[in-house]
């Protein structure tokens, strides 16, 4: 009789225990938010697998070729991020979409410093002038339109007034190989733009002025 109720409780916490290892393996985005000390502010980086991904690579020399910016609104992570359109989207859904799934998180160093109360709360309000915008395709530096480095830039550097990542020109980057030519011409045909003020993701990542949080 013992030997059968201690089978019967084995198996009671084994059920109990199964979904839970299970949702953690099954759940990347959840594992992380759950284990991992997420602050708002924090940059998260990510191989995109969009069209033009293979093209931002090459011309920047990096793995990383989409960011946005975290925020936890409601008690949820988003990454706003600018896609079409500028918008919030879940961690979980973002980091799904990134190739194999893989990012990674990088804060400021003086994060406790700089990101107070209130300027988080300014980061957040920033957020209203560029949700909802156009991707720019054509990465001109203006606020009509917005591309993914540019917003975390220019947010950023409107609410603190830190520059993460160093402006570059058109011109400085790879622009001799096959797939970036083609993505080129597609966009400015025979008119480059070769002094167009620029931030890549790659300029963003290795600023000095952050550190690695989380990687997987």
């Amino acid at each position: 009789m013992i030997r059968i109720i201690l089978i019967t409780f084995i198996i009671f916490v084994l059920n109990l225990a199964t979904p839970k290892v299970f949702y953690h393996l099954s759940n990347q985005a959840s594992f992380l938010v759950e284990n991992i000390e997420i602050k708002d502010g924090d940059i998260i980086f990510q191989t995109s697998t969009s069209t033009q991904s293979k093209a931002i690579q090459v011309a920047t020399h990096s793995k990383y070729s989409h960011c946005g910016i975290i925020f936890k609104i409601n008690n949820q992570y988003f990454v706003f991020e600018a896609v079409e359109p500028v918008k919030f989207t879940p961690l979980k859904d973002w980091i799904n979409k990134g190739l194999d799934k893989h990012y990674v998180i990088k804060r400021l160093k003086n994060a406790n410093k700089v990101l107070s109360t209130s300027i988080i709360e300014k980061m957040k309000l920033a957020t209203n002038q560029f949700k909802g915008k156009h991707y720019d395709i054509y990465f001109d530096w203006s606020d009509e339109k917005i591309y993914c480095s540019e917003l975390i830039w220019k947010i950023y550097k409107g609410t603190t007034g830190i520059e993460i990542g160093n402006l570059e020109k058109l011109k400085n980057f790879d622009l001799n190989n096959i797939a970036v030519k083609k993505k080129m011409a597609e966009r400015y045909g025979n008119n480059l733009p070769l002094n167009q003020k620029v931030i890549s993701p790659v300029s963003i990542f290795n600023s000095p002025l952050l550190k690695t949080i989380s990687s997987n």
